[in-house]
Order: C-alpha cells, then sequence, then structure tokens
C-alpha cells in the first residue's frame, strides 16, 4: 500500500503516479560503498520509498568523513558505515527493508550478495579493482548497475 501523504509529490506527477510509486515501492537496490558517493543515493532512495535497500561497506565512519557523507554523524564516528547508513535509514523511512554486509566485497562472496533479488546494482566505491569486480558479477548474473566517480577514480 502506498502512502499518499508520503509520497503525495510523487503520486502527483503524471510519469509517476500511484502505479509508479507502487513499482518503486517494490523495487531493491543494492548500493557498494556508503561514502561520498553511496551516501547521497542510499538517503534518496530510501526517501523515495524504495522498499528494498541493500548496502555494502566494509569501513567504519571518520570524523573526516562527516563533511562530504551526509548520511553519517558524529554519533556514528567509529561505526561501520553499512550499520550507520541502516541506522540513518531508518530514520528517513523507517518503511524500507534494509540489509547490510559489514566487509569487503570479494570474488569469493559477489556472487552469494548479488543473486538475491536485486533490480539494480549502484557501485558508490572509489578503486579500480572493486569496479571491474562489480561489472563481471553484474555480467555474469546479467544485473543493471550505474556507477558514479570521482576525479582520479
Amino acid at each position: 500500500m502506498v502512502d499518499l501523504n508520503r509520497y503525495a509529490r510523487h503520486v502527483s506527477l503524471p510519469q509517476i503516479g500511484i502505479d509508479g510509486q507502487r513499482k518503486i515501492s517494490a523495487s531493491s537496490v543494492l548500493v557498494i560503498g556508503a561514502g561520498g558517493l553511496g551516501s547521497p543515493v542510499i538517503m534518496y532512495l530510501a526517501a523515495a520509498g524504495v522498499g528494498r535497500i541493500g548496502i555494502i561497506d566494509f569501513d567504519h565512519v571518520d570524523i573526516s568523513n562527516l563533511q562530504r557523507q551526509v548520511i553519517h554523524s558524529n554519533s556514528n564516528i567509529g561505526i561501520n558505515k553499512a550499520k550507520s547508513a541502516k541506522s540513518r535509514i531508518k530514520e528517513i523511512n523507517p518503511e524500507v527493508n534494509v540489509e547490510i554486509w559489514e566487509h569487503r566485497l570479494t570474488p569469493e562472496n559477489s556472487i552469494e550478495i548479488f543473486q538475491k533479488g536485486w533490480d539494480l546494482v549502484i557501485d558508490g566505491t572509489d578503486n579500480i579493482p572493486t569496479r571491474y569486480l562489480i561489472d563481471d558479477t553484474c555480467s555474469i548474473l546479467n544485473l543493471t548497475w550505474i556507477y558514479g566517480s570521482i576525479y582520479r577514480f
């Protein structure tokens, strides 16, 4: 069921409407990286009402992250970024189902994680080897993926 109060702006758009919001709510997105790129992506996915969000990040929140990784806050310093992001998602939209992996994405675990029924994979990482791993895994499983990058990544 679509919360018409929460998603009124989406529902009022002819391009989305109630059927589009239902599709958004039924969708699932896996985000690799909860840092500078993944952080705002995760927040907007949750706010838009994506029904299921997966987050993979092995790193921990550091004070130096806070000026650009907007999903995290002072109270999250020292906490795993995936765990911190999950906590923030629940504040933004408690209806979203969140799955987290608090370790690195590796060739040994990528297939297992990626084959959990994701509609879309978003690469918010900052290194080429992981980007290649994501590409390879999505190619094997025929998954759609999007990547973003920052200068030299």
